[in-house]
């Protein structure tokens, strides 16, 4: 069975990207039995983070974590009139006496029912933003700043055969400008709720 997580750096098969981008891996899979969430390796196949959600698929909160347990992020789904949106916090937050850390809200066009677009605000700070676009369907997806520039791309994650391991299975790249990666992560979680993979 191929590993899920990328090769260690002692493989000859294993291209090594340096400075220049990082790389991991995303397992849309709890590593608790029966447990919805997901699993992100380093290039070392080191678990790095993780969500477990003990309940139901596409739960309304969820948190990210690290290895150990140290929760990072908390993401709440609000409800509102339309799409919705979610929330996040910056470690365990007392949700009702704390503003959210970022808001994603779907701004998608109903009538292109192939794209899917989300933009991602940071606290009361409209000027600084971030988008998620995917396709309808689609496992890929990428998350631009608000220059349009590229800070993270994900896709389908192939072996070193060339084989797809599956649409659960993800190769996540970062750009060398990202700072806070357990950001990123929380972006990716967000979105696979969204999407109804998580």
């Amino acid at each position: 069975m191929p590993k899920v997580y990328p090769c260690k750096p002692s493989s000859l098969s294993c291209s090594t990207l340096g400075d220049r981008q990082k790389t991991y891996t995303i397992w849309m899979k709890s590593l608790v039995a029966n447990g919805n969430g997901f699993t992100v390796y380093d290039s070392y196949g080191e678990v790095v983070y993780r969500i477990d959600n003990y309940s139901t698929k596409c739960c309304r909160q969820v948190y990210l974590m690290d290895l150990h347990g140290n929760v990072l992020f908390s993401m709440f789904q609000k409800k509102s009139f339309g799409f919705g949106q979610w929330n996040g916090y910056n470690k365990d937050a007392n949700v009702k006496n704390e503003k959210p850390w970022f808001k994603v809200k779907n701004c998608s066009n109903i009538w292109k029912k192939r794209d899917a677009e989300y933009r991602v605000t940071m606290g009361c700070d409209s000027t600084s933003f971030y988008t998620i676009r995917g396709l309808a369907g689609k496992s890929e997806f990428s998350i631009t700043d608000n220059q349009g520039r590229v800070v993270a791309d994900v896709k389908q994650k192939q072996s070193s055969s060339g084989v797809l391991l599956g649409q659960d299975v993800l190769s996540l790249k970062l750009e060398p400008s990202v700072d806070d990666h357990s950001f990123v992560m929380a972006l990716v979680a967000v979105y696979g709720l969204l999407t109804r993979r998580m």
